[in-house]
C-alpha cells in the first residue's frame, strides 16, 4: 500500500526511526528518575536508621536532574507535548499560523544555539573542576546542556520546515 493511501511512511523510514530513538530519551529518563528515586530513599532511610550515609549520594539525584530536564524536554518536543500557549495562534488563519509558528520556532532554535556556542566555554572549564562528595568532572554534569539543547533543536526543525512549507504553499 502506498503512502498516498494512508498507510504512512515505511517502517524503516528515517522520521520513524527518529521517533524511536526520542522514544528511547523517553525510557533513559524514567531510568535517571528511578535512579534520583531511589538514592534519595536510601538516603532517608539510612538516616532513619542512624547510620552515617554514603559519601556523595545527596549529589547523584541533584546532578542527575540537570539531565533529566534536558533529556525530557527534548522527548517532549518531540512528541509535541510541551508547553505551549496557542489559544491566539489556534485563531489565526492558517498563513498567518504558519507564520506566527515558523517566527517562534525560529527564536527557540537560534535560543538553543546560543546555549550550545556558551557551552563550548562552560563545559571544559567545569571538567576542571570536581564535586565534594562523589569526585565527580562538573564537566559531565554541564555537559547536560549542549546535548540536550541539540536534542532539542532537532524536532524544532522539523517544526519549522512544515510551518516553511505552508507558507511557501499558494492559496487554494
Amino acid at each position: 500500500m502506498s503512502a498516498a493511501h494512508g498507510a504512512g511512511p515505511p517502517p524503516d523510514a528515517p522520521r520513524d526511526r527518529l521517533a524511536r530513538a526520542y522514544d528511547g530519551l523517553g525510557h533513559l529518563g524514567g531510568v535517571i528518575l528511578a535512579v534520583m528515586t531511589a538514592a534519595v530513599f536510601l538516603q532517608v532511610v539510612m538516616r532513619f536508621l542512624g547510620w552515617a550515609g554514603i559519601d556523595g549520594i545527596e549529589e547523584v539525584p541533584r546532578y542527575l536532574f540537570v539531565w533529566l530536564v534536558m533529556v525530557g524536554a527534548a522527548s517532549a518536543m518531540q512528541r509535541g507535548e510541551h508547553t505551549v500557549l496557542d489559544y491566539f495562534i489556534n485563531r489565526l488563519a492558517p498563513r498567518p499560523r504558519a507564520l506566527a509558528v515558523a517566527l517562534t520556532t525560529a527564536a527557540g532554535i537560534f535560543l538553543f544555539l546560543f546555549l550550545i556556542k556558551l557551552s563550548f566555554v562552560l563545559v571544559p572549564n567545569a571538567q576542571l573542576q570536581t564535586s565534594a562528595g562523589l569526585g565527580l568532572p562538573l564537566g559531565y554534569v554541564f555537559a547536560a546542556v549542549p546535548v540536550g539543547a541539540a536534542l532539542i533543536i532537532l524536532p524544532m526543525l522539523r517544526t519549522l520546515i512544515a510551518a516553511l512549507r505552508t507558507l511557501w504553499r499558494k492559496p487554494s
